[in-house]
């Protein structure tokens, strides 16, 4: 049985004695529970060498209430622990030196889903260095990646850092726990912060059937609003590039960032070009073809055309399954049939107005390119991504811990 790292820190005298006498933060979020579904900061003020002084929130914050990106939290104070809760994904996304102030150790204790846009990972990369500026430790307590250990994807260009892009040399599917990922950043980055990794016990990212989600022994809670399943988590390396289309990502359904579409598409010939074109990339899952109507947010109310990924059942292999090259062939074949169409979505994009919003969650202009392009091969883009994915897959290595 999976251990995670909240449990694994309270059930140890020792790292808990280390812990007395300081002042202690929690970054969290809805998903920051024990095993008995106690959220991390009650647990933590229920503990004797604890003494909590302040927590943290990050996109979507604390509770997790806020729906879309762009809606941001306010800070206030806990009704309960009377301790201020600082929300970092307000008027500020770093903490401030006034906020570094509240504590001695910060406990990060975040589920992630394992893609690089995904901005629990730069509120991290933010948290390690504020830390080592201002002489903070940093622990964080690991959770799982439901996405498991598969690398696809470019890595982020050089001027493409933001919000949604917290490094260079990312891939979009990274295969790190966010442990992992914080000691990768402090070893690249040469980051000089006090950082522990509390792991966990027991966890298999090889695993099946959830091949990095312990299906059976842990509950799925989202993470944010539109994570609604570990399978979300699975196709989320392509389906999140939809977000800089006008093309709908599925929000307002019930299967957001499973299901995709957009008006006026002829998905027959979309789907059979697809086919054509690239099958080695629509392998490893279920599509099925559909009809939706987003209930809000881009095309709502209209019944549009589209195609669910289905990754929760036989069909799904953890390996040859890749939904960033799925959705960047899906692009492509809209392109091919609909020379015209409007793909490209230019609007205000996690605080970046002067960058378009695609080419920004994908971290750089190739695949925009790529699709764009008449003359462009599915051989092109492999030729672009497996470099990448191959350095990367080395890189990481002496960073895993499972």
């Amino acid at each position: 049985m999976i251990r995670l790292g909240i449990d694994s820190l309270l059930a140890s005298p020792s790292l808990l004695k280390e812990l007395g006498g300081k002042r202690v933060a929690l970054l969290g979020h809805p998903v920051s529970l024990t095993a008995d579904f106690t959220h991390s900061l009650d647990a933590l003020a229920r503990v004797e060498e604890v003494r909590l002084t302040a927590a943290f929130g990050p996109q979507h914050g604390m509770r997790g209430e806020l729906q879309d990106n762009m809606e941001e939290t306010p800070d206030e104070v806990d009704p309960v622990h009377g301790i201020p809760v600082f929300s970092l994904y307000g008027e500020v996304r770093r903490p401030t030196p006034e906020m570094m102030d509240t504590f001695d150790v910060l406990l990060v204790d975040l589920q992630d889903v394992g893609t690089r846009i995904y901005t629990f990972l730069t509120t991290l990369l933010y948290v390690l260095e504020e830390g080592a500026r201002h002489g903070k430790s940093v622990w964080v307590l690991d959770r799982p990646n439901p996405a498991g250990r598969p690398v696809e994807g470019s890595t982020l260009r050089p001027g493409w850092v933001s919000f949604v892009g917290a490094a260079e040399g990312l891939p979009m599917r990274h295969g790190l726990t966010l442990g992992e990922a914080a000691l990768w950043f402090r070893s690249t980055l040469d980051i000089d912060v006090d950082l522990r990794v509390v792991e966990m016990e027991g966890y298999e990212p090889d695993r099946g059937p959830g091949y990095g989600w312990p299906v059976g022994e842990i509950s799925w809670v989202n993470p944010s609003p539109n994570a609604a399943t570990y399978g979300m988590a699975r196709c989320f390396p392509g389906t999140v590039l939809i977000e800089g289309t006008n093309l709908s990502e599925g929000r307002g359904t019930t299967r957001p960032l499973e299901t995709v579409g957009g008006p006026a598409l002829d998905m027959p010939r979309i789907l059979a070009t697809m086919e054509e074109m690239a099958p080695h990339w629509i392998q490893g899952c279920r599509i099925r073809p559909c009809h939706f109507q987003p209930t809000f947010h881009k095309h709502a109310g209209q019944i549009i055309p589209g195609f669910q990924i289905h990754v929760d059942d036989r069909a799904y292999d953890h390996e040859r399954f890749r939904p960033y090259r799925l959705v960047a062939l899906w692009l492509k074949a809209i392109r091919t049939h609909h020379p015209e169409y409007e793909i490209w979505r230019d609007f205000h994009y996690e605080y970046e107005k002067d960058r378009l919003a695609f080419d920004l969650i994908n971290g750089g202009p190739q695949l925009r390119e790529w699709v764009d392009d008449p003359s462009a091969q599915p051989g092109d883009l492999d030729e672009i991504c497996e470099p990448d994915e191959e350095a990367w897959r080395e890189e990481r290595r002496e960073h895993l811990l499972y």
